[in-house]
């Protein structure tokens, strides 16, 4: 049934309340008075399909909700503001958020007209609130093993994230944030859960990124949205999520066997005792002294075998206690020098390979949106907006049309 223009101004208000907004930001977003603004939500004056587009956009919201239905009284974006305030003052992370929020809507929407059900399921792991960090940092760790056994990894390097994500249903995007936000999630009953990594940032932090939030997808399942900032680092979800995202790239026996084929890994003093007819022998052994000593060529392999930095590998050795402090100090100025990109080089160990940017999102997403296209279930104006949320520019995208083959049915 449709919905009144008194209701459609009720629920105006409503989302707009519950997004901390006031009338004269609303009024901003629209190119309007406040007065107009106040007018809509009175029910007085009716609000134009551009104008209702455009302001479900800014809320976070399906435009379809105004309309017909009820309103959800929640929603990714309000349960953000809720559970972080603070998040509504960036705009770039906003921002950054609403253009997530609209993909993963517009690719349901997609996936709806096309008749098409999303398999896969992912677990859920409802840990409690750590304690402390010690605690986080546990919790982190021991679902990242839990989780490997569930999905019949053993100790073997997790090629890629993104198709353990989407088997079981998550959607992933990479997408231009601001430079401290690597990664956010959204859980909406609606449009399921998408998980968003920094187009930015290198892609081996990608890939660390897809693993944090893969922790928060796992972990956290309660809270309808997320965003990962590098300001954020000290909070126990955040501590318990890269917990988690190195264990889970960096499993500690597949850590431990692989330095172990390097010929370290040892200590350097052994002791052992044999018994047997009532005596006891103790035998002791030394390494020679700094063969275990872990060396720049070590640690250029151990990130390349398990796809992560080399940061991220100096940073898992040493909470496992296989290099000393001094050690990662030496080893990280090393890195920080150069030196670890040029011996990856001249050992032909691109970091490309490994932790890749992949875009089966947007190649997805565009796909969808052609068939629906083609079936006449969306218009050629909805198919160039499908285009634009995704960066594709207007001459790509009337290229795009041509060679598919459907440039007799654009006007």
């Amino acid at each position: 049934m449709a919905v009144t223009q008194a209701e459609v101004g009720r629920r105006v208000r409503a989302a707009r309340e519950a997004c901390r907004l006031t009338q004269d930001q609303v009024a901003e977003v629209l190119g309007l008075s406040r007065s107009s603004v106040a007018q809509v939500e009175l029910g007085n004056r009716p609000i134009s399909s551009i104008e209702l587009d455009r302001l479900a956009y800014h809320l976070g919201r399906d435009v379809r909700e105004f309309l017909r239905g009820d309103l959800r009284e929640t929603d990714p974006l309000v349960g953000l503001f809720r559970v972080q305030p603070e998040v509504a003052g960036q705009p770039e992370v906003v921002e950054g958020l609403r253009r997530c929020m609209a993909l993963a809507r517009e690719i349901t929407n997609l996936e709806q007209q096309l008749r098409i059900e999303r398999a896969g399921a992912v677990a859920n792991y409802p840990m409690g609130a750590a304690r402390g960090k010690w605690d986080a940092v546990q919790q982190g760790m021991r679902v990242a093993g839990e989780e490997r056994r569930r999905l019949g990894l053993g100790w073997t390097p997790a090629s890629d994230l993104v198709e353990i994500l989407e088997v079981q249903g998550v959607r992933t995007a990479v997408i231009d944030l601001p430079e401290d936000v690597s990664g956010l999630t959204i859980n909406d009953p609606v449009v399921g859960i998408l998980v968003v990594a920094n187009r930015r940032h290198p892609s081996l932090r990608r890939r660390f990124s897809f693993a944090h939030e893969y922790g928060h997808v796992l972990l956290d399942r309660a809270r309808l949205s997320s965003v990962s900032r590098g300001e954020d680092g000290e909070q126990f979800v955040e501590v318990r999520a890269n917990a988690f995202a190195a264990s889970f790239l960096m499993p500690e026996d597949g850590v431990l066997e692989f330095v172990a084929g390097l010929g370290k890994g040892r200590p350097s003093r052994g002791v052992a005792e044999v018994f047997g007819d009532g005596s006891q022998v103790v035998a002791e052994g030394r390494e020679t002294p700094g063969s275990q000593d872990v060396q720049i060529y070590d640690l250029v392999h151990l990130a390349h075998h398990f796809g992560v930095s080399r940061l991220a590998a100096l940073f898992r050795l040493k909470n496992m206690k296989l290099v000393s402090q001094g050690e990662f100090d030496r080893l990280r100025a090393l890195d920080a020098s150069g030196a670890g990109a040029q011996v990856a080089r001249l050992l032909d160990l691109p970091e490309a390979d490994h932790g890749r940017a992949r875009e089966d999102f947007t190649h997805r997403f565009l796909s969808l949106g052609l068939e629906a296209f083609r079936r006449e279930l969306i218009s050629h104006s909805k198919l160039r907006e499908l285009a634009s949320l995704v960066g594709v520019p207007p001459a790509d995208f009337r290229d795009l049309v041509t060679q598919a083959g459907l440039d007799s049915t654009v006007q």
